[in-house]
């Protein structure tokens, strides 16, 4: 399976965390910022950076970008210019683009231009905490450690009706640390328990045995 290539546009605060925890799991990730600063600062963290301007089409195509598997955008706060070079990675036919928004009205220009995923910082995290406060065992996805993350899957159709040792787990390395019922949250369920459509699967794994499940399991 080829490796996954990501780019990250904008090296501030989001754009940086994420491009680190990317090369943390394993990927490629060229960083692109308009600040020499920033991109200087980042030159030993990921695998290429670059200073350069997002909204000058014949740089970004000069960048290859076409061949990266994912674009990030996270210059949210200058909200014209991301829109400007979000128009360009789609115009250029980038395979998925993730973009951050600050307000609801940006991500739905976003959303208009194509943009494949629209993140609200602020907001998810606000959601999140306020979830784990209220209740503490409701997971989502949590990196524990560097190769050890929880991770929380709707079941899909393909795997309803399955039994849990019929998901050959083994394959993936992934282990089944609950399963959330829509009544109740089965620990260390039964190899024999039985899959339905609204359940959630709580998977224990690294990033690449998690995305191996999801790749052969859940697509």
């Amino acid at each position: 399976m080829k490796q996954k290539q990501f780019v990250v546009i904008g090296l501030g605060g989001f754009g940086s965390n994420v491009a680190i925890e990317l090369i943390n799991q394993g990927y490629e990730v060229l960083g692109i910022d308009l600040d020499e600063h920033i991109a200087s600062e980042h030159s030993t963290l990921l695998t290429h950076v670059v200073s350069a301007d997002a909204t000058d089409e014949d740089v970004i195509r000069s960048l290859g970008i076409t061949n990266f598997d994912c674009a990030i955008l996270s210059i949210g706060e200058h909200i014209q210019a991301g829109i400007m070079a979000a128009i360009i990675l789609k115009e250029l036919g980038v395979k998925q683009i993730v973009a951050k928004a600050v307000s609801e009205l940006h991500g739905r220009v976003l959303e208009k231009i194509g943009v494949d995923k629209i993140i609200y910082p602020e907001k998810e995290v606000a959601i999140r905490i306020a979830h784990q406060i209220v209740q503490p065992k409701t997971l989502d996805y949590i990196s524990l450690s560097k190769n050890c993350n929880i991770a929380e899957f709707s079941v899909p159709s393909k795997i309803c009706g399955k039994k849990v040792e019929e998901l050959k787990l083994h394959k993936s390395g992934c282990d089944v640390v609950a399963i959330h019922t829509k009544n109740d949250a089965i620990v260390s369920p039964d190899q024999s328990f039985v899959l339905c459509e609204q359940d959630k699967l709580l998977l224990i794994g690294s990033p690449k045995q998690i995305e191996r499940f999801e790749h052969e399991l859940m697509k």
